[in-house]
């Protein structure tokens, strides 16, 4: 079995990062702890943990599709990798950071786009981090995520892998 890319890794973090803003809650892919009592309320820092690929069909190839704008056969290709997102809460009251738990729970089991299938998710107890002056509850997600990839026109190359669910422009 092979590793996840970076590309991968970065779009399932971006997915996250998206899903948890999309409930409300401040998130950002890093958290620059000496800036994290400018945030009011709770604050959510995303990284994706290590992941493992794994093929899908032969190689890779699930089959043809044909494009909806030139009518033209293109080769899908579909990889899946299996992870660990991380996702940490800091609030300045314990109040603060349990209200985003509740919110990033909410968005990480049934808002995340459909390329993410979430597994289980575990949270660690409120602890104060004496290096930020804040709450800190530590969440981790095990979870599969799903990419798909076409030829070009000419089928020489294939386009990058794109996670399924994920609108691009």
């Amino acid at each position: 079995m092979g590793g996840g890319g970076v590309k991968e890794l970065t779009q399932v973090r971006s997915a996250v990062t998206a899903a948890l803003q999309g409930a409300g809650l401040t998130a950002l892919t890093a958290f620059p702890a000496e800036r994290a009592r400018a945030y009011e309320g709770a604050v959510a820092a995303v990284a994706v943990g290590t992941a493992q690929g794994r093929a899908m069909g032969f190689c890779n190839y699930l089959g043809e599709a044909r494009d909806g704008k030139t009518g033209a056969l293109r080769e899908v290709y579909g990889k899946q990798l299996e992870g660990v997102v991380t996702v940490d809460i800091r609030g300045r009251r314990a109040a603060d950071c349990e209200a985003g738990c509740e919110k990033a729970a909410e968005a990480l089991l049934g808002g995340l786009p459909a390329g993410i299938r979430p597994g289980e998710l575990c949270w660690e107890a409120l602890a104060w981090e004496r290096e930020t002056g804040m709450f800190l509850r530590r969440g981790r997600l095990q979870c599969r995520a799903f990419f798909t990839a076409e030829s070009r026109e000419d089928g020489e190359e294939f386009l990058d892998f794109i996670l399924k669910g994920v609108m691009t422009n």
